[in-house]
């Protein structure tokens, strides 16, 4: 058989029923932006929203790793066009649907333009099927994390109280403020000790925002550290399945209310 073409010859723009494009980003790894993110993806089902969960993590995908999954098919498979978006997504108990990344894979991580605009494309499509695609970028500061960043609707950038963390941080949003001017970018601050040490932290990153991008960006919620987000990963669940009634799980559901009004 004729393997269906690649998503790479879809048209540039493609008409939106108005669905909304949510990327999470951090500047460096182990700050728990995957679990925030999957955790973002049931609140919101939760609320009965439509959503697409894309692990867009080009090179070290974990969605499927974190939930427990075997997925048959992959973001690969799709932009290989051996199957189609609505094939390969899988669906979660918690109400949303999940297309898995590579993961352990560098195949995706050097794309093509050609490649990245085919991810592009698929996220774009992606927002005409669902009311709202979660993408979960990879940390770091590549081409392809920018390009998705700067085409979502909303970035989330994720940031601890580390200043390692609150330095990556700024330069995900410096980067964001150069790729999409006036675009909607928004601080997560995670692992916090309680809310007002999640707020301390936003406003220093917030004073460097203002002192050298001359903006102010603002913060989308706190998600304070709970070790029941541990026990989540460790039995491959969604912290929201797991822990409903967590401290964590209760400042992600408030994240996903806000990020709705």
């Amino acid at each position: 058989m004729t393997p269906r073409p690649a998503l790479a010859v879809l048209p540039p723009t493609i008409p939106s029923r108005g669905g909304r494009v949510l990327a999470v980003a951090s500047g460096k790894g182990g700050v728990g932006k995957t679990c925030v993110a999957i955790g973002l993806a049931h609140a919101l089902a939760q609320r009965g929203q439509r959503v697409l969960l894309l692990d867009g993590d080009l090179g070290l995908a974990n969605v499927d790793v974190q939930l427990g999954l075997t997925p048959l098919h992959d973001l690969g498979a799709v932009l290989g066009g051996r199957v189609m978006l609505e094939q390969a997504v899988l669906h979660h108990a918690g109400g949303f649907d999940i297309l898995a990344g590579r993961s352990g894979s560098g195949a995706l991580a050097g794309l093509s333009l050609a490649a990245l605009e085919a991810v592009l494309a698929l996220v774009r499509r992606a927002a005409t099927l669902w009311d709202v695609v979660v993408v979960d970028l990879g940390a770091g500061l590549d081409p392809p994390q920018r390009r998705l960043a700067a085409a979502a609707d909303t970035l989330l950038v994720l940031a601890t109280d580390e200043p390692t963390s609150i330095t990556d941080a700024y330069a995900v949003l410096k980067l964001h403020a150069m790729d999409a001017p006036g675009g909607d970018a928004r601080i997560i601050v995670n692992q916090a000790a309680d809310a007002s040490a999640g707020t301390r932290t936003h406003a220093t990153l917030t004073r460097a925002t203002e002192a050298f991008l001359k903006r102010s960006v603002p913060l989308a919620g706190v998600v304070r550290r709970d070790s029941k987000m541990k026990d989540a990963i460790r039995h491959q669940a969604s912290l929201l399945t797991r822990h409903p009634g967590s401290a964590a799980a209760q400042d992600i559901e408030a994240l996903a209310a806000s990020l709705l009004t």
